[in-house]
């Protein structure tokens, strides 16, 4: 028998891949958070990445956040429904969380929570209710990235949205090849543009590997694009390398009215947050809730495999 020796970083990268093929295993959603030994260990772990399973929760992290000076973006988890009354029962969560949620504070989702998986039309009408929403409220609602096989679907819904509303986002990803092309129709359009690397699992053909050395010049083609543009845009990233060289592209220096922000999700980069909120420039913190953690978990694992370890410690503690 061949015994395959692995360095650290071969077996850092296949973990990685582990954790993203768990990630797309849609049954595990449901029995990990369920089962009575996995899920109370698996809820110490998301503690550090999710506000918590209700809308309540999700409120209480985000007064926290403004309390600290920065904006908030709040995603109500859940992908994948292919139940219509379901992802209709889901679709009145996000309309309450537009009524709830405070000044300064972004709704986002995934489409495929209100009914992209199952049909388009489903998920446009879902999603012009949510859009009213937010635009009676007088705060943004911004569509998450999903995997490459929906990218098309999830334009083609916002580019229908934007033809009614002007406050609608989007979320694009630099480790997809096609984003450049994208951002050249997507600038036309109205509604801010959130720049992330993207987590999912994708071929090579079509995404470039999370270790691809050309990942981060490719984010940052397309930021300094962004900031260029003048667009409304996120720069969603905890690269700290990439956060200053997007802050020297701007000239080292933000201002109230910037049309840019600097993201982080909740749990992973406040010192990012505090020194560009200390340059001036406007932030925002990514808060997700629900009980449908697993997946975003897993993904969040994946992003940085040395993050394996502080799950073990997570799930150790009382």
């Amino acid at each position: 028998m061949t015994t395959v020796q692995l360095t650290g970083t071969d077996a850092s990268t296949e973990a990685a891949q582990v954790l993203r093929t768990l990630a797309l295993d849609e049954e595990l959603k449901w029995r990990v958070p369920a089962d009575p030994v996995l899920g109370p260990l698996a809820r110490r772990v998301a503690r550090r990445f999710v506000a918590g399973e209700t809308l309540a929760d999700a409120l209480e992290r985000v007064a926290e956040i403004h309390a600290g000076g920065h904006r908030a973006n709040v995603e109500y988890m859940g992908e994948s429904c292919r139940d219509p009354e379901r992802a209709l029962a889901e679709t009145a969560v996000f309309v309450e969380a537009a009524r709830l949620l405070p000044p300064r504070c972004s709704v986002s989702l995934d489409l495929s929570h209100i009914g992209l998986a199952i049909d388009e039309e489903l998920a446009l009408e879902n999603a012009v209710r949510i859009a009213r929403a937010t635009a009676g409220t007088g705060r943004e609602m911004i569509i998450s990235a999903e995997g490459s096989d929906r990218t098309d679907a999830v334009l083609s819904v916002h580019r229908r949205l934007c033809e009614r509303f002007d406050h609608v986002g989007i979320t694009v990803q630099a480790r997809l090849h096609r984003t450049g092309e994208d951002l050249r129709g997507l600038l036309s359009l109205p509604g801010r543009i959130r720049l992330v690397k993207g987590a999912f699992l994708e071929p090579e053909s079509v995404a470039y590997a999370r270790e691809d050395a050309a990942l981060p010049i490719a984010y940052l083609r397309h930021a300094e694009a962004l900031a260029d543009s003048g667009h409304l845009c996120s720069f969603a990233t905890h690269d700290w390398d990439l956060i200053h060289r997007v802050d020297r592209h701007l000239g080292g220096a933000g201002r109230a009215d910037a049309p840019w922000e600097f993201e982080t999700l909740l749990g992973l980069g406040p010192d990012r947050l505090t020194a560009m909120a200390e340059r001036g420039h406007p932030t925002r913190e990514y808060v997700v809730f629900g009980t449908e953690w697993w997946l975003y978990v897993c993904n969040r694992l994946a992003e940085d495999p040395r993050r394996l370890l502080q799950a073990l410690v997570d799930a150790a503690a009382s």
